[in-house]
């Protein structure tokens, strides 16, 4: 006869018995693949149109000399007018950024000799650039400060983007509208099909708020001009969202 097995060794080869037939039978037959989710995926879009708020301006000197100090020289003391008159138009200095400063070299190409041989360029002087990033929050008054900053001394102006200082609210109109045409449109669908909509799955989002650049100019050709006539248009705000819902 077999030797008779302890009472607790046999217990425990007993529960684990149960434990493994437990997890057999829960992980069903062999090759047994679960039934594909049915399932509707669909995109829905909002968008909230409204006036800009703020304005950013991109403007600075560009200077020349024939030395690198003669040229930084002269534009130190034409930006710092322009500081200046930024601060007398009531321009936070937060709202002030430098965003380019450059000191390069200038080349002149002698002519062709007699001979044909071409001469290695030559330096004939040095460029500096101070650009800054100016936030205008008076749209009222950035034809005049645009104005302003040419008679200053700013020979440099890049593109003006007008924007919204907060946009999050609307932002967040626009995602509520999105998700609303997404669902109108899912029912659309379901009633074509003839199939009823169950939970939301996941949703997932894309788009958002960016400024809108709107032109660039150069400052010589703003001189007969004053002042600036402007047009801040409106701005649009989109969301998109995708949404894949369960279909019974």
């Amino acid at each position: 006869m077999p030797a008779r097995m302890p009472l607790n060794r046999f217990a425990a080869a007993l529960a684990g018995a149960i434990a493994l037939g437990a997890l057999m039978g829960a992980a069903g037959p062999a090759g047994a693949e679960e039934a594909p989710r049915r399932a509707l995926t669909v995109t829905g879009t909002g968008e909230i149109t409204t006036h800009p708020d703020i304005a950013t301006v991109e403007t600075g000197v560009l200077t020349e000399g024939k030395t690198a100090a003669d040229a930084l020289a002269a534009n130190t003391k034409a930006m710092n007018e322009v500081f200046k008159g930024l601060e007398a138009m009531k321009i936070a200095r937060d709202d002030i950024r430098t965003s380019e400063f450059s000191v390069s070299p200038v080349y002149s190409q002698p002519p062709t000799r007699p001979d044909g041989a071409i001469e290695a360029p030559v330096i004939r002087g040095y460029q500096v650039r101070n650009q800054v990033t100016v936030t205008v929050r008076k749209l009222a008054e950035l034809g005049a400060t645009l104005d302003k900053l040419v008679s200053l001394g700013s020979n440099q102006l890049g593109g003006i983007s007008f924007g919204i200082d907060k946009p999050e609210p609307l932002l967040d109109e626009a995602r509520a509208d999105a998700v609303k045409d997404a669902l109108r449109k899912a029912k659309i669908y379901a009633g074509a099909a003839g199939v009823t909509l169950g939970k939301i799955v996941t949703i997932s989002e894309s788009g958002g708020y960016a400024p809108q650049p709107v032109f660039a100019m150069k400052a010589m050709a703003m001189r007969d001009s004053a002042p600036v006539p402007v047009a801040a248009g409106t701005q649009k705000i989109t969301s998109d969202v995708s949404l894949v819902i369960e279909i019974e």
